[in-house]
């Protein structure tokens, strides 16, 4: 099973420096590649490299491709783990309304404070995780019945608290003033952030999320047999439920928080690394983690270079790539051949 994990590494290295090069100053990717290693070495020959390649890797491009790299990350574990948990091949933390509420308390947190600050930048998360994990209550409480809960149901109300969240959020705009008005291009998906700051504001969340997440793979197999099953083999079923949406929320909330409501990366790759390398959530979610990263990177490139100078929010690059494959999906499992 080593080969995948390989892979995947070599295909977002590949798409880290990628992201580097390319940009209103291109960088040879060789180039890019030396200068790195040099500088995460310590070279000393880090002094051959110029004060202006210095500037543009180290303090614009590379804080930016991180950020992007780790909110993809996000966001596809999320995805996974949201899959497994409702054994719903449509399950997404855009479909399903938590990225919307995620979004919604983002922006509440911002009209009163944009974040200008490391504190600051540590604030948003907070804020958006908690409208993220209300949105996840509200859509579980709508869509289940008794012990049942339906494919159906689930997206409908994730569609519908989603709306409704997304017309808050709109409103909130309208009625502020100033700098929340940023928010607009940012809820289309993209991070406009600069520097370190929004990179270490961000680590400590995702690296909580996704640690837990990975970790509960073998948990999420055991609940694929459903709960009173998981219940006989010793499982703690209620507990690992709250754990894992609360892990799930936390990553989609600060994916959410720094890029705005990036949508179907969380149901694409999952799917993607399951139709390859199977369904086994202890391999599913890291490889969802290093395919998630490298997709949203190549997304973030495609958006810089296809209407340069000017970019398109990550958001509706994603959005037109997701939207055919979301369709797809749903055929697959209107015909009961998709494996969750």
């Amino acid at each position: 099973m080593q080969r995948p994990y390989l892979l995947n590494a070599l295909f977002l290295s590949a798409a880290l420096i990628l992201s580097v090069a390319i940009g209103a100053v291109y960088i040879p990717p060789v180039s890019v590649a030396r200068f790195i290693l040099d500088a995460l070495s310590f070279s000393s020959d880090l002094e051959i490299w110029s004060d202006t390649m210095a500037t543009i890797v180290l303090q614009l491009r590379l804080p930016h491709t991180i950020l992007i790299a780790l909110v993809g990350a996000a966001l596809a574990a999320s995805g996974a783990g949201y899959q497994g948990l409702f054994q719903n091949p449509l399950a997404d933390p855009y479909l399903i309304g938590v990225a919307s509420g995620a979004g919604l308390g983002a922006v509440l947190a911002m009209s009163f404070n944009w974040p200008s600050n490391l504190l600051g930048f540590f604030s948003i998360p907070v804020a958006a995780f908690v409208g993220a994990a209300l949105t996840m209550i509200i859509v579980y409480r709508l869509a289940r019945f008794g012990n049942v809960l339906s494919t159906t149901n689930l997206i409908l109300a994730g569609v519908a608290v989603g709306s409704f969240a997304s017309a808050l959020t709109s409103f909130i705009m309208l009625r502020s003033e100033g700098e929340v008005r940023r928010a607009i291009a940012w809820l289309l998906g993209g991070s406009t952030l600069t520097g370190w700051a929004p990179v270490i504001a961000s680590l400590p969340y995702i690296a909580v999320s996704l640690g837990f997440l990975i970790t509960a793979g073998h948990a999420l197999n055991v609940l694929q047999f459903g709960d009173e099953q998981a219940q006989q083999l010793g499982l703690p079923v209620e507990r690992i439920k709250i754990l894992i949406i609360l892990a799930a929320s936390l990553a989609t909330a600060t994916a959410v928080s720094f890029t705005g409501v990036i949508g179907f990366v969380g149901l694409i790759v999952p799917h993607l690394v399951r139709i390859v390398w199977g369904p086994d959530y202890r391999n599913l979610i890291p490889l969802s983690i290093l395919a998630g990263a490298t997709t949203l990177l190549i997304a973030d490139l495609l958006a810089r270079i296809l209407f340069a100078p000017q970019v398109v929010p990550i958001g509706v690059i994603t959005a037109l790539a997701g939207a055919p494959f979301f369709l797809w999906i749903l055929r697959r499992s209107q015909r009961g051949v998709i494996q969750v």
